[in-house]
């Protein structure tokens, strides 16, 4: 009996060491590295679903698991937080369009970019969510305006040359990349919700649409109503 009772405690002692053990494993602290990243990842997530304004640092610090004192040493608080997301959202997909436009013929370059920003809505459906969403706070990379003007600056290279070798003016190039990038981003707005057709299709239907309005290029358009001006 007394082999018994000593086994039982050893049992029990074993047991309740295991389970401090236990404890001790499922508390071991982040990094600042991998807190950080934590945090950008629950507000990324909290920033597509509510927006900005609907976010709170209590609810991302309960998220995470730590107190709201851990948010604020680490971004200063929801601006911070919300200004490095948005930071990485926009130079993710910048870097998703210059990436993707390596083809020398133009309708495949519109091919590219059509392709680059889909993509990226449907990889980073959260961050294009956040990017299209007006906020208060103040990026200094600014906003998603800003960033379609950025790649529309990188297409405008593209058509000034297609628009020297068709004797267009290229002081125009400008104008029709706005144009160009503007219906993209716009249709990708509206295509992030549907999600029809599938992407390729949608790819192709604006290239088209862009493609041979360009190849019907009146060099001097005139208005045909009564209004002039």
């Amino acid at each position: 009996m007394e082999d018994v009772a000593i086994d039982s405690s050893t049992s029990s002692s074993k047991s309740r060491s295991a389970s401090a053990g236990g404890r001790r494993a499922r508390r071991v602290r982040m990094t600042g590295k991998e807190r950080r990243e934590q945090l950008l990842d629950i507000g990324r997530t909290l920033f597509a679903e509510r927006g900005f304004e609907g976010t709170s640092v209590e609810e991302i610090a309960a998220k995470a698991g730590v107190s709201k004192p851990v948010v604020y040493e680490h971004f200063g608080g929801k601006e911070g937080l919300y200004a490095v997301v948005v930071d990485r959202e926009m130079r993710q997909l910048l870097d998703m369009v210059t990436g993707a436009l390596t083809a020398g013929h133009p309708r495949e370059l519109l091919e590219q970019a059509a392709f680059a920003l889909l993509d990226y809505i449907d990889q980073y459906t959260d961050g294009f969510r956040i990017l299209v969403r007006d906020s208060p706070v103040a990026q200094s990379t600014g906003t998603f305006a800003s960033l379609i003007s950025d790649i529309a600056t990188q297409v405008e290279d593209i058509l000034g040359l297609e628009f020297k070798a068709r004797g267009f003016d290229a002081k125009l190039a400008p104008l029709y990349a706005q144009a160009l990038v503007g219906m993209v981003a716009l249709t990708g707005q509206w295509w992030l919700d549907v999600r029809k057709p599938k992407k390729a299709e949608v790819a192709a239907h604006l290239v088209n649409l862009a493609w041979h309005g360009l190849d019907g290029l009146e060099p001097n358009p005139r208005l045909i109503g009564h209004r002039k001006n």
